[in-house]
């Protein structure tokens, strides 16, 4: 685990530092996708103020158990789901319902480059934070929305979430056991990836428009839907349908083209085996002590194999089900067959080749010490994409930005306080 120090974003001169050193970014988003784009921003040195509201945060705050521990052992109050997408980031509590916070945050565009945000269609034209207000006091603000359905459209005022996009999106139409073997059925994936990816590709849009607002100084609103996305990331699935008007099955861990391309059951555990050709086939089951499977006229190529696939597989089964996990990857990987395991948390971060890449990271915390967290997987040479700072306490950085980017003394800063606006 590599424990990584005070970095650039803690100092004067943080805005000096990595690839979007020069970008600051106004980010109104809570939960995941909005989050993760910031956090990617973050990453790449862009300094990121996280608008929270004061007392609450960010609803991801409240998200636990598990919390990270304190020096002691003792579980802190930052939720392990905040800190997963947040680090980075500085925290500013306002109000954004009153009016004196509003005016703060107008304030505090006209300092910014990009704002982020992930509320309700037109939620934000009421307190004079939309993309035309802002627009007026800034005109090349890259202003990125991020919704569940977009801006337009009959469904754009419904509120999206992961596990109904992932489902409206046709995700779960393809993932999941097959409808005839036991457990068949839709399946949502592990992991809220809807969110993620659309997180993703809002970062991605947010640095092309950036590029553009340096060639043309032109700025502009980025739509981005979390329906659109997963609509988008079917990609092969979606493009197989397009182009031939039959719907796709659930093949659970199997391969709809290839065989064998599926999980199989040792006799400890589970691999993959991706025989992606005649030849891996034919090592396969020659390492499996089955050469006759080779030999087979129903199995000696990859479309006989497909049509005689309920016949085969079940043999195959028998046969890896007789070796342990690690037996058959040393025996597979020693004649060249894509193989590999399937592993539980404890064993990804265990990893040899995890750990020497350092995907594990230790940040400093003022609560909990220090606290663990997936490092960034950008590698870059020159502006390496990574941070110094960990997910931040609420509204940890409220003082720091009004004083040094709206200039505001301490008696200003304590009024505002008093005042309930931050």
């Amino acid at each position: 685990m590599a424990s990584i120090p005070n970095g650039p974003h803690n100092g004067p001169d943080h805005r000096l530092q990595g690839a979007l050193g020069h970008i600051r970014v106004l980010d109104l988003s809570r939960v995941l996708a909005g989050p993760w784009c910031s956090q990617n921003l973050a990453d790449l040195g862009a300094d990121v103020i996280k608008i929270e509201r004061p007392g609450a945060g960010d609803d991801t705050r409240a998200w636990g158990p598990p919390y990270a521990p304190d020096a002691s052992g003792q579980p802190t109050t930052e939720a392990a789901y905040y800190l997963s997408a947040n680090r980075g980031k500085r925290s500013l509590t306002v109000d954004i319902a009153a009016e004196q916070g509003q005016a703060l945050l107008r304030d505090l565009v006209r300092h910014c480059d990009v704002v982020l945000e992930n509320f309700k269609v037109g939620h934000l034209k009421r307190y004079g934070l939309d993309y035309a207000t802002l627009k007026a006091i800034k005109p090349d603000l890259v202003y990125c929305s991020i919704t569940g359905f977009g801006q337009d459209g009959p469904y754009a005022h419904r509120a999206g979430y992961d596990f109904l996009i992932q489902g409206m999106g046709g995700l779960m139409s393809v993932t999941g056991e097959r409808d005839d073997l036991p457990g068949g059925g839709p399946q949502k994936v592990g992991v809220a990836l809807t969110d993620l990816m659309t997180g993703m590709y809002a970062t991605v849009a947010v640095l092309a428009a950036l590029t553009h607002r340096d060639r043309t100084g032109e700025g502009q609103h980025i739509d981005m839907a979390l329906l659109d996305t997963q609509v988008a990331m079917l990609a092969n699935v979606g493009s197989n349908y397009l182009n031939s008007g039959k719907r796709p099955r659930r093949w659970g861990n199997a391969h709809a083209n290839i065989v064998p391309y599926q999980t199989f059951a040792c006799s400890d555990g589970h691999i993959i085996v991706a025989a992606g050709n005649d030849g891996q086939y034919q090592k396969f089951v020659e390492a499996g002590g089955r050469p006759e499977l080779a030999r087979d006229p129903r199995f000696a190529t990859n479309p006989l194999r497909v049509q005689h696939r309920d016949v085969l597989v079940p043999l195959l089964a028998d046969m890896v089900r007789a070796q342990p996990r690690d037996a058959w990857i040393a025996m597979l990987e020693a004649v060249g067959v894509p193989c590999g395991p399937i592993n539980d948390l404890d064993e990804v971060f265990a990893n040899e080749q995890v750990r020497a890449r350092g995907m594990e990271i230790a940040l400093p915390h003022p609560t909990a010490g220090n606290v663990k967290l997936v490092r960034s997987p950008m590698r870059m040479s020159a502006t390496p994409a990574t941070s110094g700072l960990a997910p931040p306490l609420l509204g940890e950085h409220t003082a720091e930005v009004l004083r040094d980017v709206l200039g505001k003394n301490d008696a200003e800063i304590a009024a505002l306080r008093a005042g309930g606006i931050v």
